[in-house]
């Protein structure tokens, strides 16, 4: 008696080539809507997602558990062969090495979107993929590993992408993940920059974010830090966006950080959600003794900074007491404001 053959799965096939916080919940939200998806990630975190599955939770009471059965995971490559879309979570470091695992092993037809932080992931791609329609994107939440497969987004926003053929930011929209297309993504990128220069400042304070942003002292750092380098890009003519929205110039965003206190809440209430839990990703960097992304964002500022023969002393100073945080391993400083501004 003949069998019947399984039918064949026609979704797009989405890899998350080199999944960690970010790409896990992503990963986690496109499964939950019914995209067939691949998770390629490090032994240790297959390992652990495999015993205890894959859980997302973020600040609006998500809370979805997911069966390692109804997902792929990956630790090799060889996944690639079948993707039709690669959404690319690698640290900006890794980009090259993924790069050349993509051009090795994907088809030439698959869409790749750096969701990555920094301004020159796309371009690495593109020039390691000439053949492959390569975007752009912008991650504007925070999303930090709690352990045991759990993965939580502590703050708010939609992710946008470059755009191009075949609707892809409709196609991965799926409920409590939004995707938008942006022609000119450039401006989106350098402002989301701006704000991660905050990474560093909440990774040496050793406070969550909500804890962060409550303290003026706190802001006022911030503020100089941004003033600081929204002044060397406007020298540079770089033009950059508030990410969060496109109705506040990224030059008023410093000012409004020196409000004062229930000012700026009300005004942040309508910009950005956070919750509790909130940290930046750098903070859990340095909890797990890894390299940070600094070079990418404050050490980007002071390069930029340098060429146009200018300066940018706060931003060379925190991404010094990054550096030296990274060195000592022992976690955030949990410096004071004082003890960082110049």
């Amino acid at each position: 008696m003949a069998q019947a053959s399984a039918p064949k799965d026609n979704r797009p096939h989405i890899v998350i080539a080199g999944a960690g916080s970010i790409g896990c919940f992503v990963g986690g939200l496109l499964i939950r809507g019914a995209h067939r998806v691949t998770l390629l990630m490090r032994e240790r975190m297959a390992d652990e997602i495999l015993r205890q599955g894959l859980t997302i939770t973020d600040f609006n009471e998500l809370d979805e558990e997911l069966s390692p059965d109804v997902f792929g995971i990956a630790t090799t490559p060889e996944c690639l062969k079948t993707a039709d879309i690669i959404l690319v979570t690698v640290k900006s470091s890794a980009t090259e090495k993924m790069a050349q695992e993509i051009r090795a092993h994907a088809p030439t037809d698959a869409v790749v979107v750096s969701l990555q932080n920094g301004v020159g992931n796309a371009e690495i791609l593109q020039n390691n993929l000439p053949d492959h329609d390569v975007r752009a994107g912008m991650v504007p939440f925070n999303v930090v590993s709690k352990g045991g497969g759990c993965f939580h987004r502590g703050t708010s926003g939609d992710i946008i992408i470059a755009k191009g053929k075949n609707h892809i930011a409709r196609m991965l929209s799926v409920p409590d993940l939004h995707f938008q297309d942006r022609a000119d993504m450039a401006p989106v990128q350098w402002g989301k920059l701006l704000i991660n220069l905050n990474n560093a400042l909440n990774a040496l304070s050793g406070l969550t974010l909500r804890e962060q942003l409550n303290s003026m002292p706190w802001r006022r750092l911030m503020s100089d830090q941004m003033a600081e380098a929204v002044r060397v890009l406007e020298k540079a003519g770089i033009p950059a966006e508030t990410p969060m929205s496109r109705r506040i110039p990224i030059r008023f965003v410093p000012k409004i950080l020196r409000l004062p206190s229930p000012v700026f809440k009300r005004v942040a209430r309508t910009m950005l959600t956070i919750d509790p839990l909130a940290r930046s990703s750098m903070w859990e960097d340095l909890e797990k003794g890894r390299l940070t992304e600094i070079e990418e964002l404050q050490g980007l500022i002071v390069t930029l900074a340098q060429e146009k023969g200018d300066k940018a002393p706060i931003n060379m100073r925190v991404a010094s007491l990054i550096r030296d945080a990274e060195k000592s391993g022992r976690g955030s400083p949990q410096l004071l404001p004082h003890e960082i501004h110049v």
